[in-house]
């Protein structure tokens, strides 16, 4: 890390600490030349993720979208919205590191499924009727069928 006093290119770290919740690390240095003190934060490098679409078009990741899915399968349901963020955390984290950069719209919805299930059957059913786009009762009843087996 250059120094931004003397531009020389050595310098010690004296203190490190979490900063942001934990999202990045301070670290205080200093000069090994002029011994002035500077700050420099470290974060994750973090790849921006695309989702294809079903249509085939593209869209960046945006977690605020996935959020939104899962609260609104969840209306009127007794699910915590701290639930609903760390779900939609675990699933960014989960697609970031799968290290693929474009997503397809499918996996995400499998992943929402897959999570919706564990924490309430009435939103997962919810969710899965919007998203698989059922035609008709009977394909819905399939799925309901699948949940009651599994049970």
């Amino acid at each position: 890390m250059r120094c931004p006093f003397c531009s020389n290119p050595e310098s010690k770290v004296v203190d490190s600490r979490p900063s942001d919740e934990g999202a990045s690390i301070r670290r205080r240095r200093e000069c090994l030349v002029c011994h002035k003190r500077f700050t420099t934060y470290e974060t994750m490098e973090s790849l921006p993720m695309v989702v294809i679409k079903k249509d085939g078009s593209r869209q960046t990741f945006d977690k605020s979208k996935l959020l939104n899915s899962m609260i609104r399968a969840c209306e009127k349901r007794t699910v915590p919205f701290d639930t609903l963020n760390r779900i939609a955390d675990e699933i960014e984290l989960t697609l970031q590191n799968e290290m693929d950069r474009e997503i397809p719209s499918a996996r995400i919805g499998e992943l929402v499924m897959e999570k919706l299930k564990d924490v309430d059957e009435v939103s997962y059913v919810r969710f899965a009727s919007v998203y698989r786009q059922f035609k008709d009762i009977s394909t819905f009843m399939e799925e309901l069928n699948k949940l009651l087996k599994e049970h």
